[in-house]
C-alpha cells in the first residue's frame, strides 16, 4: 500500500469509501435489487433512491425497502449500525450493510450479533478509486425481522 493511501485510510480525511461496483453487483445478485441507499453522496451512490448527508439518512424512514448501506466508517458508524438494526425490524424491510469487521466494538456486540446474518468478506476490497486493498477486513451484515437467537454466519468472496 502506498503511503498516501495508507495515510488517508487510517485518518479521518474521508469517512466515505465508494463500494466497488463488481462487489455491489454481487450483493444485488444474492440479496435482490436494492431500492434505497441511505448513506450516499453525489459521487458514490449505487441506488437511484438515496439519502445524502443533507437528507440525514439517520433521521429518515427506510421501511419497505431493500436497503444497501455502506456507512461512513468513522466514529459515527455506531449510529448507522444501530439505525440499520432498528429499520431491519420493520415489516418488508431488509438492510444489507457493508462494514468493517470490527468484532471488538460495542456496536458489533450490541447490534451485529443480533442481525439475521453475517458474511465475512474473504479477501480485501478496493474501495473507491484506491489502488490498494483496504487495510481492514470487511463484513456484510443483513438486518431483517428474524426470530433466531444467533445470526447465520457465512463467507462472501471479495472478487
Amino acid at each position: 500500500m502506498d503511503k498516501n493511501t495508507q495515510e488517508t485510510m487510517f485518518s479521518s480525511k474521508s469517512l466515505e469509501w465508494a463500494t466497488p461496483q463488481h462487489f455491489f453487483d454481487q450483493l444485488e445478485e444474492q440479496f435482490g435489487k436494492f431500492t434505497l441507499d441511505p448513506c450516499a453522496n453525489s459521487s458514490n451512490y449505487k441506488v437511484k433512491n438515496r439519502f445524502t448527508e443533507k437528507d440525514n439518512g439517520l433521521e429518515q424512514d427506510w421501511s419497505g425497502n431493500n436497503v444497501f448501506m455502506n456507512p461512513p466508517y468513522g466514529r459515527v458508524i455506531k449510529h448507522w449500525i444501530k439505525k440499520a438494526h432498528e429499520e431491519g425490524q420493520k415489516d418488508n424491510t431488509t438492510v444489507v450493510a457493508l462494514i468493517p469487521a470490527r468484532t471488538d466494538t460495542r456496536y458489533w456486540h450490541d447490534y451485529v450479533m443480533k442481525s439475521h446474518s453475517i458474511y465475512f468478506v474473504k479477501g480485501r476490497l478496493k474501495f473507491g478509486n484506491g489502488e490498494n486493498s483496504a487495510p481492514f477486513p470487511s463484513a456484510v451484515v443483513i438486518f431483517k425481522q428474524d426470530d433466531g437467537l444467533f445470526p447465520y454466519v457465512g463467507v462472501i468472496n471479495a472478487r
